[in-house]
């Protein structure tokens, strides 16, 4: 297999991770709130999945664990950032914190074990393209996540649902007035959003590299809030970015593999450096966050 074809083939794996944590974020970002900890619920989440697959519980009882467990996480953020009103940036990384804790103490037993992830379905004609035909064979999580992405775009774009989560997040106050829960639809959002990135991290530890060792999230929950940004809070954005770092991150194995004379360390960081480098761009551009940005992101209310 060429180089490209490695990566076209991988390309919506390694992006899957980063787009589910990326969606729920959107969602509870559009609604005003900014969650820090994705990091933490995605690895308390890898590590539950992971546990329960390995004792033979099943890939689907994992994802829904992990689920509640990025669910019941969030919540304990949203009881800080809604209920007591404390700072969102704050308690967003005490609950990452807290999270990381917790998967590194759950999984102290568990460290490089292994288990059986998903058979991958092929799209008949399709997966067998030159070069191509690799993207038509993939995991059934990989193709749900592709119809979560059509599903979020489709209710910010066309549903009462996604205009009402849009007018929480640009004003809370003019929202309440006509009648909107909005501390109901804030924690929803936070809920939505820690069940997504505990699937997401379910996806990494199960599926995409099935096994658990401490620390292999490795950034991604960073990067799915860097790529919300760099979405501009825009659901096909946020899909493409998930794709570009996912090819990112294949193409410096492609790079290692093939002797290229970079030392592995550079490799390694190429995603955060795209993403710092991103960020840069997209920060300069103010027209862009201010015409596509969220007016209350991170103001308690």
């Amino acid at each position: 297999m060429s180089g490209l074809s490695f990566i076209l083939a991988g390309m919506l794996a390694a992006a899957t991770p980063f787009l589910l944590a990326a969606l729920g974020e959107l969602v509870v970002e559009r609604t005003g709130v900014l969650n820090l900890g994705l990091e933490g619920i995605m690895a308390l989440g890898a590590v539950i999945a992971f546990i329960i697959v390995y004792h033979g519980g099943g890939h689907m009882l994992a994802f829904m664990a992990a689920a509640l467990a990025g669910l019941a996480l969030s919540l304990i953020f949203g009881l800080l950032a809604l209920g007591v009103k404390a700072n969102q940036v704050a308690a967003g990384l005490a609950v990452g914190i807290l999270g990381q804790g917790l998967s590194s103490l759950i999984g102290k037993s568990y460290e490089s074990l292994t288990i059986t992830g998903l058979a991958k379905w092929a799209v008949p004609g399709l997966s067998d393209l030159p070069v191509l035909g690799g993207l038509f064979v993939q995991d059934i999580v990989v193709w749900l996540s592709l119809l979560a992405t059509a599903a979020i775009w489709g209710m910010f774009r066309f549903s009462k649902l996604g205009l009402v989560l849009r007018a929480v997040g640009e004003n809370p106050h003019a929202a309440r007035a006509i009648g909107y829960p909005v501390l109901a639809i804030r924690y929803g959002a936070v809920a939505f959003g820690g069940a997504m990135a505990g699937v997401a991290g379910a996806y990494a530890s199960t599926v995409y590299t099935p096994l658990w060792a401490d620390g292999m999230i490795a950034g991604r929950g960073w990067i799915a809030l860097a790529l919300v940004v760099f979405g501009t809070w825009l659901t096909g954005r946020i899909f493409f970015g998930a794709l570009l770092f996912g090819a990112v991150s294949l193409a410096s194995l492609v790079a290692q593999t093939e002797g290229w004379a970079i030392p592995s360390q550079l490799l390694s960081s190429l995603p955060y450096i795209v993403t710092i480098v991103v960020l840069g761009i997209i920060a300069s551009n103010k027209r862009l966050l201010k015409v596509n940005g969220v007016a209350s992101l991170g103001e308690p209310f």
